[in-house]
């Protein structure tokens, strides 16, 4: 089967997974908090359940070794995102939504960590890594569908239930697509004897520091964004605009930056610009306007998924040998750093009832990310173009 054939199914996979399995969570929100089954309170805690199952699965996902290991918890966690989905249109209450958002972080660690894993090595082994980076665009993709979907329901009437029902049909007829064609484990070369043993390899924890950051930036704008919107326009079909059109910016972004030509000399200084930009996003959000929201879905949006093909570029250009089990730790510092998101959000609002301290420490966090970028270390590629002779004249 053709490397693009596999590629569209890993984009199709994470589309599903996060834009379903993940994020279908913000979209809810406000219907979840009209229906009365939960408070702005309990949607934090429900958010937060979702990321610590995150960070499990992403700590799970670091044993995972062998071809088996990967392709089974590559295939549970993806009907899993469906299974949980379903299950959601019965659920009611605080508990059993925690319980359901918690299982799906898992699923949605295990599916990302993997499909992260086989598409780059399958994009750089048919030597098409742009289009390695365009299946980081599938996350936004799906949150344009779950986006497109919320709005409907919301135009038609329909509460919560039905429109869980209608995520998990789409995320079935998604799978039931992409199973045949989904990347195969055998693609991961074998890992080099130091990456199976865990020994220490420069650059990676400073990467881990930063992708936490990362983690802990965007996640109170993407959480509460539907919820932000709703706020500004009173439950008014506008505010439904504003989450398909984050995850249009979030898509738009992988694709302008897979057009840049890859250099690992440059991949710092794109990751750098990429938070800072997200940074001054999540600024935006402070404005007390439609405006202010509207520029932060911009800016926040646009590098939202962009950097996340730098940061594995970048761990690649590191430790080439050891793409899974690096996949895995950076996937659960920024698990961590999402975690932090909806804790860091229900101190600001206890203590100053609202969310304006917690975003400026996330930008803050954005900003501080991105000077770690741009003072990581060099990775052997950008060493061996800094020692090469200069052509003569």
């Amino acid at each position: 089967m053709s490397p693009l054939t596999r590629l569209l199914a890993s984009f199709i996979a994470l589309m599903m997974a996060m834009g379903i399995g993940r994020f279908s969570l913000t979209p809810q929100l406000p219907h979840l908090i009209s229906e009365g089954q939960i408070d702005l309170t309990g949607a934090g805690l429900i958010a937060a359940a979702n990321y610590l199952g995150y960070l499990v699965g992403a700590l799970d996902a670091i044993r995972a070794r062998r071809p088996d290991q990967i392709r089974g918890r590559l295939h549970t966690g993806l009907w899993l995102c469906v299974g949980l989905t379903l299950i959601s249109y019965w659920a009611y209450g605080f508990w059993p939504h925690l319980l359901l958002r918690f299982g799906s972080g898992v699923a949605s660690a295990w599916v990302m960590v993997m499909i992260t894993a086989l598409s780059q090595q399958i994009a750089i082994s048919a030597n098409r890594p742009r289009l390695g980076a365009l299946v980081f665009a599938g996350p936004g993709a799906g949150v344009v569908l779950t986006g497109l979907l919320a709005l409907a329901a919301n135009v038609s009437g329909q509460g919560s239930a039905t429109l869980w029902l209608v995520y998990a049909v789409a995320a079935l007829v998604m799978l039931l697509v992409i199973m045949p064609i989904l990347p195969q484990s055998s693609a991961l070369p074998a890992q080099s004897p130091a990456a199976a043993s865990g020994t220490r390899q420069p650059g990676i924890a400073r990467l881990g520091a930063i992708y936490g950051l990362y983690g802990l930036g965007y996640i109170i704008p993407a959480t509460f964004l539907s919820q932000m919107a709703n706020a500004q326009f009173h439950g008014q079909w506008q505010a439904d605009l504003f989450w398909p059109a984050f995850g249009l910016c979030a898509a738009t972004g992988v694709a302008l930056i897979s057009l840049r030509r890859p250099n690992p000399g440059t991949t710092r200084f794109w990751l750098m610009a990429g938070l800072w930009v997200q940074a001054l996003g999540v600024l935006a959000c402070l404005l007390p306007s439609s405006t202010g929201l509207a520029l932060g879905v911009i800016l926040c949006g646009t590098p939202f998924l962009a950097c996340m093909p730098l940061v594995m570029q970048r761990s690649r250009d590191l430790a080439p040998h050891a793409t899974t089990r690096n996949a895995a730790l950076l996937t659960a510092c920024f698990a961590v750093g999402q975690l932090c998101g909806p804790l860091l959000a229900a101190l600001s609002s206890h203590f100053s009832g609202g969310l304006q301290p917690a975003l400026i420490i996330a930008a803050s966090g954005l900003l501080l990310a991105g000077v770690l970028a741009w003072q990581s270390v060099n990775c052997p590629a950008e060493r061996a173009l800094c020692d090469a002779p200069t052509a003569p004249r």
